[in-house]
């Protein structure tokens, strides 16, 4: 059975995602450089590096691997994995196949953006833990609720969360007020932020999100396509911001 090109492209983006924003990122690398059980010396050979220099990033030797580094290491463990029959890319193909369903959009910002900005692009109120001290999010994840609730195991929940738990996880399509919530309250991974598009959140969810210190948004845009839209344009503005371009006001969001 081939592998799909864009499984190996989600893949390649969750492991490179989680090297750059990693606080260790050398303790990154060799993780999942023991996931696809690739050792030193076969991986520097497909780098042609020496395997000191893995060895030294891994060790903390090294200062952080730049993007290009990166995107090296990343193509060097893909590589090997196809050529040995793709093992480790078919588990992670098995384990994204049902909750792929489930999300509608995912992506990691290139730079942190704040969460007042956030806010704006998606027309979003903060109606939980308004006092709570969230500066910034990482990325974000569209969530279709009644395809989560229907589709998703306790294992495939950590997948809503790319490369980091630092994001915004955005439910829409909610069936029921406490779905999202309970959710997220039963399950030791916790998003930095979570968005309620089109169902303002009832007293139980609003309870839930301040027992777990999680900043609850009401986005009042009414369909998940000017959500995603929205979504898309912050990315886009915060890669033009890395990027040291400059950045025009975005047009209006008609309700």
């Amino acid at each position: 059975m081939s592998v799909s090109p864009s499984v190996r492209e989600v893949l390649a983006r969750r492991i490179a995602g989680e090297i750059i924003l990693s606080n260790k990122p050398g303790a990154t690398m060799r993780k999942w450089r023991e996931l696809f059980a690739i050792s030193q010396i076969s991986l520097s050979d497909k780098m042609v590096i020496a395997p000191s220099v893995i060895s030294d990033y891994e060790s903390g030797r090294r200062e952080s691997p730049g993007t290009k580094f990166v995107r090296r290491f990343v193509w060097a463990l893909l590589k090997i994995d196809e050529e040995r029959g793709s093992r480790f890319i078919r588990e992670f193909a098995k384990l994204t196949s049902s909750p792929s369903m489930a999300i509608l959009d995912l992506r990691e910002f290139p730079i942190p953006v704040r969460v007042e900005y956030l806010c704006k692009a998606i027309k979003g109120e903060i109606v939980a833990c308004t006092s709570t001290f969230v500066k910034e999010v990482y990325g974000y994840t569209v969530v279709d609720e009644r395809r989560a609730v229907e589709t998703l195991s306790g294992l495939e929940y950590s997948q809503l969360f790319g490369a980091t738990t630092e994001r915004a996880l955005v439910f829409t399509n909610i069936g029921n007020e406490n779905s999202p919530m309970m959710i997220v309250r039963l399950n030791n991974l916790k998003p930095r932020v979570v968005v309620f598009q089109g169902v303002k959140p009832d007293e139980h969810s609003i309870k839930l999100a301040e027992y777990d210190r999680i900043p609850l948004i009401y986005s009042s845009l009414s369909t998940v396509e000017q959500l995603i839209k929205s979504l898309r344009k912050l990315y886009r503005i915060a890669l033009r911001r890395k990027l040291g371009k400059p950045v025009r006001p975005p047009p209006k969001i008609s309700a």
